[in-house]
């Protein structure tokens, strides 16, 4: 990576004591899939998952991502068998706003009482009594953010805070105009929305967060259920002995300092190919041609689309 203000390797929430690193770990795939339910009911290899968050956290990694919609409940559930008791330095980032229906689909469920049971499921399965962030997961549309007022939703989550369940609120899948709206209710400490190579029209947002210090957390940073192809991704992958995901992580680290990317895999392997972006030298020159690329990714990704 190239050695500059935007290498750092460590970025402290606004407002609070926690300081995590960068590079993360998204725990989604460690649920199963039963036939087209997707992140539903457990891994094929339990033992497995668990063996992976222990090498994930005795890494160094300290920011996980989860949700008790995943599985529902068996994530959180692999996460409380294999870390409790949970490392001080840990820092677990959950979210809420939605629930699972029996055919797999995901429902938005944003009502003070879903939040809150919602908060509660977190709270039981991941076996804590404060959550560190909570996300409010905003599914007017599922993976596009809509506009439209989520002051209701903000207001039930600083409620929840205010109760001591929730330690700082975080914001997915929401636009600058929610965004705004939110950090006029209750103090916002981060945003995460997709976000990578080729989808990149949060650039202004980003920007404007790391004017203020909230984090902006990528999901989706490899592609999610597309993952990232691209010729000239593959090129200069080959060019800096690195595969074209490790690439893709390493410009999202350079791109601005208060972006935390948070990977997800079920593999070890995957996992430590991932964990090496972190160190991944990438020439100016280079970052400038992935600059580049982002643009002409993004077009062939929406006509494909």
């Amino acid at each position: 990576m190239a050695k500059d203000s935007s290498s750092k390797q460590t970025f402290t929430f606004p407002r609070t004591s926690l300081t995590v690193k960068r590079m993360g770990y998204g725990a989604m795939q460690l649920a199963g899939r039963d036939g087209n339910k997707f992140v539903w009911g457990p891994p094929a290899d339990v033992e497995g998952a668990i063996a992976l968050l222990r090498e994930v956290v005795a890494s160094g990694v300290d920011h996980i991502d989860t949700a008790d919609i995943y599985g529902p409940h068996v994530t959180n559930q692999i996460i409380r068998q294999a870390l409790k008791p949970y490392p001080k330095d840990l820092v677990i980032v959950t979210k809420v706003g939605a629930r699972r229906g029996d055919d797999g689909s995901w429902i938005s469920d944003a009502t003070p009482e879903g939040l809150t049971r919602s908060v509660h499921d977190n709270l039981r399965n991941l076996g804590l009594d404060v959550l560190d962030v909570v996300n409010l997961r905003v599914m007017f549309s599922p993976h596009h953010p809509v506009e439209g007022s989520i002051e209701p939703q903000v207001t039930a989550m600083a409620e929840l805070q205010r109760q001591g369940l929730i330690r700082h609120i975080g914001l997915s899948n929401v636009t600058p105009v929610q965004v705004d709206e939110a950090r006029r209710i209750v103090p916002i400490v981060c945003v995460q929305n997709q976000y990578n190579l080729a989808q990149r029209g949060d650039d202004a947002l980003i920007d404007a967060l790391n004017r203020d210090g909230i984090a902006y957390v990528p999901f989706f940073p490899l592609g999610g259920f597309s993952p990232l192809q691209s010729d000239a991704l593959s090129k200069t992958a080959e060019r800096l002995n690195a595969t074209p995901m490790q690439v893709a992580l390493a410009w999202l680290l350079h791109r601005s300092p208060n972006i935390l990317v948070i990977p997800g895999t079920s593999s070890r392997v995957h996992f430590r190919e991932n964990l090496e972006a972190a160190t991944l030298e990438v020439p100016v020159e280079v970052m400038a041609e992935l600059d580049a690329m982002a643009g002409a990714g993004a077009a062939a990704s929406s006509a494909a689309h």
